[in-house]
């Protein structure tokens, strides 16, 4: 109940019914929810771990178990890989099968958008059925792989992807290394927590725990006590010179605000974020029609964001 939208669209996309796992309170997988739903008609699990609340799951090797028994395959959403970048491998968890975001993960500040491209990597069970033709190496030699006596799914396709994300986030690994891949995702988690830290006593936080890339705070308190609302807040942070961050996700969290720092901020920037966020809580104390009403700043104020969505406009015209 936690999943990117895209989890149960790819689900349904190949015919398969979405079933819906609620999560524990501590923000994990409820694993007895998990145990009550499986059998021999599970076609497997996906899940991103950390999961979008920014939580690693406490009991996914259990999860892993819980699948595997009734013959299904555990499936990695590698949305989230900035969090666990030289510090845990998805095959290790009990993953059978893995994307990569090259395009959040690699070279581009998690959450600045496409074009998207990522590799696929599955377990030695799965190999047989991967794409052809692909790639293989023999001892030192590499050759291309085109049996069609293999139970491989055939062809796919754009098999090679946008090639200029893939090209960028190879130049990113090489120039990183392991070392280097492994302080992105501690510089992630810290930036994350300290952000958490600072801002768990003004806003509401439902999982108080470590988090691990990102958190989600909420305006519950906000809403109750003035009437101020999440949307209220991601405008009033336009007056602030800040892009607002994902707002409303993940569902299972009321008034979600989803803070996601990455690895390439500076303590002095993440403090001007935070001190922002603290000052628009304290004005929806001493005036919250301003923040209801915000942005105030901008040169065009709130617009009716039902009829945009509904109505689009994408042609850009010259006003003469």
């Amino acid at each position: 109940d936690s999943s990117h939208g895209t989890n149960p669209a790819s689900v349904s996309l190949v015919g398969f019914e979405t079933v819906v796992v609620k999560s524990d309170p501590h923000g994990n997988i409820d694993i007895d929810a998990l145990a009550k739903v499986v059998g021999n008609d599970t076609a497997g699990l996906m899940i991103t771990n950390p999961n979008t609340l920014g939580l690693f799951d406490e009991h996914i090797q259990k999860v892993a178990e819980i699948i595997h028994q009734v013959g299904g395959l555990l499936y990695y959403d590698g949305a989230n890989a900035n969090a666990i970048l030289g510090i845990c491998r998805p095959a290790d968890l009990g993953f059978d099968v893995a994307h990569f975001n090259l395009h959040k993960t690699f070279a581009t500040p998690h959450g600045c958008g496409g074009p998207g491209a990522g590799p696929v990597g599955v377990n030695e069970k799965l190999e047989p059925f991967l794409p052809i033709p692909r790639v293989i190496k023999t001892n030192c030699h590499y050759s291309l792989f085109t049996s069609h006596d293999s139970p491989s799914i055939g062809k796919v396709h754009s098999f090679y992807g946008n090639i200029n994300v893939i090209i960028k986030a190879y130049a990113y690994l090489l120039s990183l290394g392991a070392k280097g891949l492994r302080e992105v995702s501690e510089n992630a988690v810290l930036n994350a927590n300290y952000m958490m830290s600072r801002l768990k006593d003004h806003y509401y936080l439902k999982y108080d725990r470590t988090c691990q890339h990102e958190f989600v705070i909420s305006a519950k308190w906000q809403k109750e006590k003035y009437g101020v609302k999440a949307l209220d807040i991601a405008k009033r942070l336009l007056d602030y010179g800040y892009h607002p961050p994902t707002i409303y996700f993940p569902l299972i969290v009321e008034e979600a605000l989803m803070i996601e720092p990455t690895e390439t901020e500076s303590k002095e920037t993440l403090d001007k974020f935070c001190d922002a966020m603290i000052a628009i809580a304290k004005e929806c104390e001493t005036n919250s029609e301003l923040v209801k009403n915000a942005p105030q700043t901008t040169p065009v104020k709130r617009l009716d964001e039902a009829k945009a969505a509904r109505e689009l406009n994408l042609k850009f015209t010259t006003l003469r």
